[in-house]
């Protein structure tokens, strides 16, 4: 078993990996490491890519495009290794990048998952969207980030250089300790994309683990390969699965929360519309329909995880609207809120 396998999930995304593959390879050296890509039948010359330019990097090929979330379960499933670092593939890294990651996990079995600060490799100076310097959510399951509230983005001034807990850890670059990855049975595969780190995060916190952001380790993610801000099928992912996680995972007597945010949802129906987006609306509906049509089996799921150590309000979740606070103008920023 190595030390560390750093897993590449690929799809039909040649451009990225001819630029950034190398960036991963020349700094990720060591005999106790292991570079994968693990490919959901890409249709490009992606494979063929990595086999011609890096023969030393595995390749594991699947049937069909099983997800984020589904491919990523059947790559780790197959990977033996101590810690795994699932990376997306339009990430930039940097030379010891892997270190400060794995001293903290070596250091502290309590931690289950760590993230580095991701930095938005068009406007290095700033973070990205997608994880920034560690990732939370407030009691009604939205997420937001040091250094990132909803479209608000800051600059990286090393006002957020301090290692901390957080509430989740990115998908686009996160070590995670396999025996906790296969204990909590990874991702939820019916998320497919989007959210499935935040509900696997929330899943390892309640039965008594710990997720850490270590900022003295960066990485430059370009964001968007997959599906853009404003499109209506990542609207759909994250309304309809921002439900799922609440229901599988809030604490015991909190599930009228969920009458909450649908009620919020409404709002922002309302909001699509007002702008003309209807097919954001329609998605924000849809997502409403599956959540439904899957609620029995998220409940009986649910039951079955009742019994985890640790079913309460964390304290790296906020108990304030993290909504209320940024359109008020008082929750623009991560330091302006009172945590």
């Amino acid at each position: 078993m190595t030390k560390l396998a750093i897993v590449i999930l690929n799809w039909n995304g040649l451009g990225y990996l001819r630029r950034f593959l190398p960036s991963v390879k020349e700094n990720s050296q060591g005999e106790h490491i292991e570079i994968w890509v693990a490919d959901n039948f890409s249709s490009d010359q992606s494979l063929e890519f990595v086999r011609e330019s890096f023969p030393e990097i595995h390749i594991l090929e699947f049937d069909r495009n099983y997800g984020f979330a589904g491919g990523y379960n059947r790559a780790l499933a197959s990977i033996r290794a101590e810690y795994y670092i699932l990376l997306n593939s339009d990430v930039e890294v940097a030379a010891g990048w892997t270190e400060p990651l794995l001293e903290l996990m070596e250091s502290d079995i309590e931690v289950a998952a760590c993230m580095p600060k991701i930095k938005d490799l068009n406007r290095r100076e700033y973070f990205e969207h997608a994880g920034a310097a560690g990732g939370f959510i407030d009691f009604l399951g939205y997420p937001f980030c040091r250094g990132r509230i909803f479209d608000v983005v800051e600059k990286d001034t090393g006002q957020y250089d301090d290692a901390r807990d957080v509430f989740w850890a990115t998908g686009a670059c996160m070590m995670v300790r396999s025996a906790d990855w296969h204990m909590a049975g990874g991702f939820d595969e019916r998320f497919f994309a989007h959210m499935e780190e935040i509900e696997l995060c929330w899943r390892l916190k309640n039965a008594g683990k710990r997720i850490r952001v270590v900022p003295s380790s960066e990485v430059y993610h370009l964001g968007g390969g997959t599906l853009p801000a404003g499109n209506p099928r990542k609207t759909w992912f994250n309304f309809r699965n921002s439900l799922l996680m609440l229901l599988l995972n809030l604490p015991p007597g909190k599930l009228y929360l969920l009458a909450v945010r649908l009620a919020l949802d409404w709002l922002s129906v309302v909001k699509f519309l007002l702008v003309f987006s209807f097919a954001n609306a329609f998605a924000v509906i849809r997502a409403h329909i599956s959540f439904f049509s899957l609620f029995l089996e998220y409940y009986r799921k649910r039951r079955r995880l009742s019994g985890r150590d640790n079913v309460v309000l964390h304290k790296e979740i906020y108990t304030k609207s993290i909504v209320m606070k940024f359109f008020s103008g008082r929750g623009k920023f991560f330091s302006s809120l009172d945590f």
